[in-house]
């Protein structure tokens, strides 16, 4: 544990994001910037695109040779993501906890990237000869937050080796990954016949997919010698029909299946009018299958999760027929009373905020691939502050919202009562979602006078903040601890900066911890429903540290200082 001590009263704004002043001048539809590397050198040549909320279109430009770019013609009224991306080079990986940033129109931003790792071998037959022309794939290996191989999604990269066998990936970023060769390719606009595409793929060091080898990788590191004796080993086949309502297609997922099953997952996309579909290359063992569609609405259905067992032949016949998934449709209500504190504060906009609806992580959701979860993706709320969230698999929710107006707070999260029964408090309880379920009437109310901070932990010269570090806010009064929209937490950046915002005002205690790897993570629970334990120990624990802040409502306050009681 990481106990502080406070040093000075101040509190601070909103999450860190890449450096961003806004243009005074009055060029509206304009975003300008600059691109660099690591060391503050500019980047010529890098692509850099911006993308409204709920949009498919991006708008790209590329950066001159003082690194320098502007995307024009661009919404006033919308925020946009801006990225960067040049090869050999990939962009830092997001603090936990913290959201992407997004961008005005005369927003002047700054955008670095850093110099990507390589992973390079030879792919080799029997007695050492080269195997020329073999794709050879690398994925990366993806746990959760208690240290589980979870399935991938698909390959990071995808090369060819040369006439001496030899393959190179290069603008990797880090972290640990698996290489293979062989299989079906990942890359649905290759045309190119491949003679090793029906082999079950082969890993590094001339392993099977349970013993693979995992190779870990730093920014602009280079690991060579990963080498791959190739088995040449006939894959199994796995088949059938898609039925069910779609406009667009299918696409039929297959992952390994089990607690004991390396993850793994492959897909087929198949048009509407051809609902047969078959995948190649499939080794012996327990496999999920399952089947999900598309339509011009953007709502999807899906199958029920198929067990399928491959054990010394093909497994075909095959039949899924999909359904509608689940959906919540609800408003987002803004309390105008404006605390004195707040009377020259910006008022809240629409277009600043989403809401999204996030599954309880339990045993039976580990039952249904991450692919399903991921569709229930977070939404805008339209100029009325309706909104409907699509797309959820069954399951249980809680429903969070984030806005980007700090002086704004969530002061509830609620359905409406039947009858003479009160609302339900969907912060207390999951919602339960089935199959096509079309959930209506969540009312998420937001207050004025959200207060916020930014802090600084103490550090010493050339030092850094351990990794998975977190910082917690909890309320002192009593009547406000059963409350989970009064609890905060945030991690705490390497050069020790902290943040948080769109906090209730009220008395707090402020608490730090240092988590161990391969350890859960409160901060990732912090909100969910029944999870009172959890946040009483964190009260408790904070209690004790006697570190209290008052927050009046509208409040800003900067440079808080914490500083360490021990070395």
């Amino acid at each position: 544990m990481l106990t502080i001590a406070l040093s000075s009263l101040c509190v601070a704004a909103q999450i860190q994001q890449p450096a961003a002043k806004t243009d005074k001048s009055g060029s509206t539809g304009v975003i300008k910037g600059r691109v660099v590397n690591e060391s503050g050198q500019p980047l010529a040549n890098a692509i850099v695109s911006a993308r409204a909320p709920n949009s498919n279109y991006n708008e790209i430009v590329v950066t001159d040779r003082d690194g320098a770019f502007q995307i024009s013609e661009l919404e006033p009224s919308l925020r946009y993501s801006v990225v960067a991306a040049m090869p050999a080079y990939t962009s830092p990986r997001p603090q936990q906890g913290v959201a992407a940033p997004t961008y005005r129109t005369g927003d002047s931003v700054s955008l670095t990237l850093i110099k990507g790792a390589v992973i390079t071998g030879t792919v080799t037959n029997a007695v050492g000869e080269p195997v020329v022309g073999i794709r050879v794939r690398v994925e990366p290996v993806v746990r959760d937050r208690n240290g589980r191989r979870l399935a991938g999604d698909g390959a990071a990269a995808e090369r060819q080796t040369d006439d001496r066998g030899v393959y190179r990936f290069y603008g990797l970023p880090a972290g640990t990954y698996v290489v293979l060769a062989g299989g079906i390719s990942q890359s649905y606009s290759s045309s190119w016949i491949d003679p090793y595409e029906t082999d079950v793929p082969t890993y590094a060091n001339s392993a099977t997919r349970d013993t693979a080898t995992e190779i870990t990788v730093r920014a602009g590191e280079e690991v060579s010698g990963v080498d791959i004796r190739y088995r040449f080993e006939q894959g199994r086949i796995i088949s059938g029909t898609v039925t069910g309502a779609s406009q667009r297609g299918f696409n039929i997922m297959l992952s390994s299946a089990g607690d004991v099953a390396v993850p793994w997952t492959s897909s087929a996309y198949q048009p509407v009018d051809d609902n047969f579909f078959s995948f190649a290359a499939v080794a012996e063992g327990d496999y999920d299958l399952f089947a999900y569609a598309y339509s011009e609405t953007r709502e999807h259905a899906v199958s029920e999760v198929k067990r399928i067992r491959v054990r010394g032949a093909d497994v075909t016949g095959i039949e899924l027929t999909t359904r509608p998934l689940g959906s919540v449709a609800g408003r987002v209500v803004l309390d105008e009373t404006k605390p004195p504190e707040c009377t020259d504060k910006a008022p809240a906009s629409f277009a600043d905020m989403t809401v999204g609806a996030w599954h309880n992580d339990n045993e039976q959701a580990k039952e249904t691939p991450q692919t399903l979860w991921n569709l229930g993706a977070p939404v805008r709320p339209d100029a009325q502050g309706n909104f409907v969230m699509r797309n959820l698999a069954p399951g249980e929710y809680f429903f969070a919202v984030r806005n980007a107006t700090k002086n704004w707070y969530v002061r509830s999260i609620q359905f409406p009562g039947t009858g003479a029964k009160k609302p339900i408090d969907a912060t207390r309880v999951w919602t339960s979602i089935k199959a096509a379920d079309q959930v209506s009437g969540l009312s998420i109310t937001l207050a004025h006078g959200g207060a916020s901070f930014r802090g600084q932990l103490a550090l010493g010269e050339g030092e850094q903040v351990p990794p998975r570090t977190f910082v917690y806010l909890a309320p002192v009064e009593r009547e406000r601890s059963d409350n989970a929209l009064n609890y905060f937490g945030a991690a705490v950046e390497p050069d020790g900066k902290m943040v948080m915002n769109n906090i209730p005002p009220g008395r707090y205690w402020m608490f730090a911890e240092t988590i161990g790897e391969g350890l859960p993570v409160p901060l990732s629970r912090l909100r969910f429903p029944l999870e009172t334990e959890m946040r009483a120990q964190i009260r408790r624990a904070a209690e004790a540290g006697k570190i209290e802040l008052e927050l009046k409502p509208c409040q800003d306050v900067t440079d808080f200082k914490l500083k360490r009681d021990v070395p």
